[in-house]
């Protein structure tokens, strides 16, 4: 059996116990009371996430339900901000260690040390969407197609919706036509075509 050194033995732990200590779960939503109050039944069903390089909480909720995620997206839906993405992913959706077959997860802003409150804009420049929103709440809708369906609920007005349920697939992306040759002009009824130069003209005899 090989025997690994002390110092790369030392390494390795602290890189895994640091991807592991990113994030702090707890088993409950322990989003704002500030939020509605047909929320507070759902803390119990729900977690919540802290931590990251800007240590952004995302709060999951997850529904085995219809009438339940339906009677709670219109108030859901109230603690996003204006003009904040909906994001769709398919159902069952798995991160952060833990899959959710059907339901929301809020991402919200991350906590500043002094409470300073940031302007909910998108950052500037091409940026993944969860990126560019980083000072808004936005939500990212996990559809099953049973519990979350599309068709019996309704989406936000002036909001923009990214649909990651289908990622494209790069061989069957769409390609450009390749460009045909123009085709001849057809020739007229005397067998000339219309980019034949036209005969010289007959010269005319000069008098004496």
């Amino acid at each position: 059996m090989k025997k690994i050194p002390l110092c790369v033995a030392a390494i390795v732990c602290g890189v895994v116990c640091g991807v592991y200590a990113m994030y702090s779960v707890s088993d409950k939503g322990t989003w704002p009371e500030s939020w509605p109050k047909q929320m507070e039944p759902l803390r119990d069903q729900s977690r919540s996430l802290h931590g990251g390089l800007v240590d952004r909480p995302i709060h999951e909720i997850p529904f085995g339900k219809r009438e339940d995620f339906e009677a709670a997206w219109p108030h859901i839906l109230k603690v996003k901000s204006q003009g904040a993405p909906l994001i769709l992913v398919a159902g069952p959706s798995k991160t952060f260690g833990h899959t959710m077959q059907a339901g929301v997860r809020i991402w919200c802003p991350p906590r500043m040390a002094d409470n300073k409150k940031m302007p909910e804009q998108p950052l500037p420049g091409d940026r993944p969407v969860r990126s560019r929103w980083l000072w808004a709440v936005f939500i990212e809708l996990v559809v099953d197609g049973e519990v979350v369906d599309l068709n019996r609920i309704p989406l936000p007005a002036d909001t923009p919706i990214v649909d990651e349920r289908f990622p494209q697939d790069p061989a069957k992306a769409t390609r450009k036509p390749k460009a045909e040759p123009a085709a001849e002009p057809a020739a007229d009824a005397a067998g000339e075509s219309p980019l034949d130069p036209p005969p010289p003209a007959a010269s005319t005899p000069t008098p004496r």
